[in-house]
């Protein structure tokens, strides 16, 4: 009887083990959730803004391989034959955006030589295409449509660019950073460009550092 009497209360304080663990483990699984997702929510917002731009696909050929020589070579004479003022200011852009995505790559591949020489001439393809837009606009040419589109680019650029950063050896961001100013000179061109035709620009949120 005492021994059937030993074994109950055994038993009764085990269960009651097991439950109070249990009751503590989902108690601090659904805390932590609770925590870290706001958290977590608000530092990628604040790192990664908002920007509606899509990329072009940039090609599989990269500056590293035997083919890209060809492949900008393509690009140069694909411009030189190209007369419409707008339409060259188009694909100056096109050039910029496939070169920031393939130096990311390379970035990523380990490649931070050839990335920062790919970006800094990518990106000089967007002062191209302000140029060129300014040329389309003096010849009365209704560039709105491509100053808005410009001015999401650049502001994708920046962000891309920003993203990047952690990618680059030490030596190597200074030129990286330096490169910032092609997109930011961009948006503020394309913004001013709106608003001289009465159009409202996309949105910085990049807290006013324009």
């Amino acid at each position: 009887m005492l021994r059937r009497i030993l074994l109950s209360s055994t038993a009764f304080v085990v269960a009651v083990v097991i439950l109070s663990v249990s009751v503590l483990q989902s108690s601090s699984v659904s805390y932590a959730l609770s925590i870290a997702t706001p958290s977590a929510k608000s530092v990628l917002e604040k790192v990664s803004p908002e920007i509606e731009y899509i990329f072009p696909f940039p090609g599989k050929i990269l500056p590293d391989s035997p083919l890209w020589s060809f492949k900008a070579l393509r690009d140069k004479v694909w411009y030189s034959i190209t007369l419409n003022p707008l339409k060259k200011a188009q694909l100056a852009l096109l050039f910029s955006d496939k070169r920031l995505l393939v130096s990311k790559t390379l970035f990523e591949n380990k490649k931070p030589d050839i990335a920062l020489s790919t970006l800094s001439k990518g990106e000089k393809y967007l002062e191209i295409a302000v140029n060129q837009e300014g040329v389309a606009r003096a010849k009365g040419v209704d560039t709105k449509d491509f100053l808005t589109k410009l001015a999401s680019a650049s502001l994708k650029h920046r962000q891309v660019i920003e993203e990047m950063l952690p990618l680059v050896p030490e030596d190597g961001k200074p030129t990286v950073i330096k490169s910032l100013d092609y997109s930011k000179e961009t948006y503020k061109y394309s913004r001013d460009g709106l608003n001289s035709i009465g159009a409202v620009a996309p949105t910085d949120p990049f807290d006013g550092n324009k």
